[in-house]
């Protein structure tokens, strides 16, 4: 029996991929609705943009597929790194610093059980 797997996408998102992996990393295997409970608990802003991409992909599975919640399980959540904005932040004696202003995109990937 072939494995459906059903995807979201959040591209452009203004935060770090070092920030975003740290929070993602806790997630791969465990179920989605549980995935999605343990995000709405964590304190950081990445948990937030991770919940949202993951209750998207529930949404797409359950609305454009017919599958049931309880079973979906994360198989995984792929950030890549996006576009750059490098900017620059006056410093001393009329000197300037880079600043590298990073973006992301998130992947989630949900299978059945």
């Amino acid at each position: 029996m072939e494995q459906r797997r059903y995807t979201a996408v959040a591209a452009e998102v203004r935060m770090s991929p070092f920030k975003l992996r740290r929070v993602a990393r806790t997630l791969s295997g465990k179920g989605a609705v549980e995935g999605a409970e343990l995000l709405r608990l964590l304190p950081h802003k990445s948990a937030r943009l991770i919940e949202k991409t993951l209750r998207s992909a529930l949404a797409n599975a359950e609305n454009n597929h017919d599958a049931p919640l309880d079973c979906l399980v994360i198989r995984s959540i792929l950030i890549e790194e996006g576009a750059t904005m490098k900017r620059h932040v006056p410093a001393a004696r009329g000197s300037a610093h880079p600043i590298r202003k990073r973006s992301s995109h998130i992947r989630v990937i949900l299978a059945n059980r």
